[in-house]
């Protein structure tokens, strides 16, 4: 039988991403340095709804289905498997969340819209790890399956009901949110001062703890909850060594193809569970096409993230956060942002040209220009820019941290039982 001490020979321990690591205090340090660039941008742009109470709670709210897709994936890539499928697996999860829940309640209709993304995450396990087919194809094929699969039984199950249609489903029961007594408002107030940075850190921790849901909480819970499963017990350690060195795993006794199906059902779970935050938190109803591209933009997070739970909770709370921006004062923070975009990219530039790396370096600052000097030349930005700022900060995010990445070894290879012998 196989032991923790059996698995921590150098064979099987994951290789350590270069570089510096995203611990706590480095977080806290970048959300910190953050927070105050903003709040200098807030002060000149009179912009003060980028940091308010009311923005930053919202932001937490479009965050967490993004987070756990995001978490979905880490897992089943931590254990070797790419997913593509989480859109998919998100969609499977908004239908049977809002189907069960209009009839049995949200906290039933949370676990069953838990279990039809652990139906999908199955059905792309079945296909990538029994039958080796390439991990992309499949999870394309489970995102189209899905789609088609809820458009067919949307009509069957909610048209005739009261409240329903082919493409929405009754209401369901709100699960309720909570607001901490005392703390909310002093923030709200310490918020409203219009301080520099005490005011924005204000309108951070106001927005946590200001009508958030219960599945919010356990959302956030998961965070850390993953972490210690897979980087402090001998199950996460055989589960990483999967998506580190499958033959070695499987030298020492780990069954590969046992440790892989639960990573993928997990992560169809994860994604099932964002799905049903869509579906009965965030609209207290199914509607058809109501992830937008959010299974997409969780596996950016995940990688921007790379591959690590606090840095993916990170990626999530930005993508969140831009994507608030079209339902608060869209244009006018849009426009203010330009001015933050533009002092980082300039941040980024020096950084760039004081490590040598001369054309990145003057692409960077160019670049940067240009931002300004469209934030100079103008009072708003067009509608359509709001619209598209998620997508936009998400190409960029990843593109300007692909060279820091380090996925898994093994991830998205093929493996067949006994390959090593």
């Amino acid at each position: 039988m196989t032991t923790v001490t059996d698995l921590n020979q150098p064979s099987l321990q994951p290789t350590a991403p270069k570089g510096r690591r995203l611990t706590l205090p480095v977080l806290l340090l970048v959300i910190a340095g953050g927070l105050a660039l903003t709040s200098i941008v807030r002060i000149i742009t009179g912009a003060d709804g980028i940091t308010n109470v009311s923005q930053m709670s919202t932001a937490l709210e479009l965050a967490v289905p993004i987070g756990l897709a995001g978490l979905g994936g880490l897992w089943a890539e931590r254990a070797g498997v790419v997913n593509i499928g989480l859109e998919g697996m998100m969609i499977l999860g908004t239908w049977f969340g809002a189907w069960a829940g209009y009839q049995w309640g949200p906290w039933n209709g949370i676990l069953v819209g838990i279990i039809g993304g652990c139906i999908g995450g199955l059905l792309h396990a079945i296909v990538t790890v029994t039958f080796n087919v390439n991990h992309i194809v499949s999870g394309v094929a489970i995102n189209i399956l899905a789609l088609g699969a809820t458009r067919y039984l949307a009509p069957l199950a909610f048209e005739g009901v009261q409240g329903g249609s082919a493409k929405q489903s009754p209401p369901v029961e709100s699960i309720g949110n909570f607001t901490v007594p005392g703390l909310s408002d002093a923030l709200v107030d310490l918020n409203d001062k219009g301080w520099f940075f005490i005011s924005d850190v204000a309108g951070l921790l106001g927005g946590l703890v200001t009508n958030v849901s219960w599945l919010t909480l356990i959302a956030v819970a998961l965070i850390p909850a993953t972490w210690w499963i897979l980087w402090r017990t001998a199950f996460g350690l055989r589960l990483r060594s999967c998506g580190e060195n499958p033959v070695a795993a499987e030298s020492l006794g780990v069954n590969v193809y046992k440790y892989k199906y639960l990573a993928v059902i997990i992560s169809g779970g994860l994604a099932g569970l964002g799905g049903v935050f869509l579906s009965i938190v965030a609209n207290p109803f199914y509607l058809e096409g109501q992830t937008s591209g959010r299974g997409y933009i969780g596996l950016a997070a995940m990688i921007f993230g790379n591959w690590m739970p606090g840095g993916l909770a990170l990626g999530a709370g930005l993508f969140g956060y831009t994507d608030s921006l079209n339902l608060r004062g869209g244009a006018e923070n849009v426009h203010a942002l330009l001015l933050l975009g533009a002092i980082l990219l300039a941040i980024g530039a020096v950084w760039l040209l004081v490590r040598k790396k001369y054309v990145p370096g003057v692409i960077t600052l160019a670049v940067g220009v240009l931002v300004f000097t469209w934030y100079s030349l103008t009072d708003e930005v067009p509608n359509q820019v709001v619209s598209a700022t998620p997508y936009v900060i998400t190409l960029l995010v990843l593109s300007l941290s692909a060279q820091r990445l380090r996925m898994p070894k093994a991830d998205g290879m093929p493996y067949r039982r006994g390959q090593g012998k």
